[in-house]
């Protein structure tokens, strides 16, 4: 049996926010201070090439620039979309936290309880343009998306379809999730879409390792809490936004590597008899039983 660890929580008590985070509220209550943002001339936003670039803005600035359609000020295009993620002070150091980065509006937000203090790990502050795309991609805690004004198409694919969505590193090259490249990705019908509306005041589940690609079907304000359900020892104590792979994982795949390499010692043949071998093995051992 697969059991869909997927959940939409509506009417949960956030705070003032949903009512509060107004675009004048938002410019008004953190003011000028800096941000960095990302800015796309096209919707669909791609990490793997880079089809963005990183600029910096006063955040009422950049606030009513995202809420816009076209722009009289602009640095690409006069339809640029805009994003933000919120980071920490030191990127490679500190984590995303509403609480400091955004005081006064953390002061709005009530984030649910449905883990231990302890576990926390991040609260990243997101905006967005209408129309903005995300890249697919998976992170490895399991982590709520509290949307908490505008609307938001989420479209989810399961670990078990990883095979079909292909990666490179975290994220997928497939980026139009809804017209692929069929003769570039001939596999990705195989995997298997869920999908869901968020309005505001909707909270997702996200679990850990599913992949999700999302559309600010309006402009939109965000709050993703991430934390820790695994022992907190089995984390990249270097990982600041909660997707890098578990310690395990890392070393596992580093073997790996070191097998491969290993096999290039053998002609083809052999290379390729073993190799099928291991595959064989890696699934005895590894996968799980319980997919259908």
């Amino acid at each position: 049996h697969i059991y869909i660890q997927l959940l939409v929580l509506t009417g949960l008590e956030l705070g003032t926010c949903t009512t509060k985070w107004t675009t004048d509220y938002l410019s008004q209550a953190e003011g000028s201070k800096e941000v960095k943002i990302h800015v796309s001339a096209v919707p669909q936003m791609d990490f793997l090439s880079k089809n963005f670039v990183y600029r910096t803005l006063p955040f009422d600035s950049f606030v009513q620039r995202a809420a816009e359609v076209k722009h009289k000020e602009y640095f690409l295009t006069e339809d640029e979309k805009y994003y933000l993620r919120s980071v920490g002070e030191d990127v490679r150091k500190d984590i995303a936290d509403i609480r400091k980065q955004f005081p006064t509006l953390a002061e709005d937000v009530h984030i649910p309880e449905y883990f231990e203090k302890e576990q926390f790990f991040s609260s990243v502050f997101r905006i967005s343009s209408a129309g903005l795309q995300l890249w697919t991609h998976y992170d490895v805690m399991d982590n709520f998306l509290i949307q908490v004004t505008g609307r938001k198409r989420v479209v989810l694919y399961s670990p078990r379809d990883a095979p079909y969505l292909y990666l490179s590193g975290t994220k997928s090259e497939v980026l139009d999730v809804d017209n692929p490249d069929m003769e570039k990705y001939p596999l990705f019908v195989k995997a298997k879409r869920y999908e869901c509306v968020l309005e505001a005041g909707d909270v997702l589940f996200i679990p850990a390792l599913w992949f999700h690609n999302v559309i600010s079907e309006e402009f939109g304000v965000a709050l993703n809490v991430f934390w820790k359900h695994l022992p907190a020892e089995s984390y990249d104590k270097t990982d600041t936004y909660g997707n890098k792979d578990p310690m395990a994982a890392s070393r596992a795949i580093q073997i790996l590597d070191r097998a491969l390499k290993t096999l290039e010692e053998l002609p083809e043949e052999y290379r390729d008899f073993y190799a099928r071998r291991m595959v064989l093995r890696i699934q005895e051992k590894a996968y799980r039983n319980d997919y259908g």
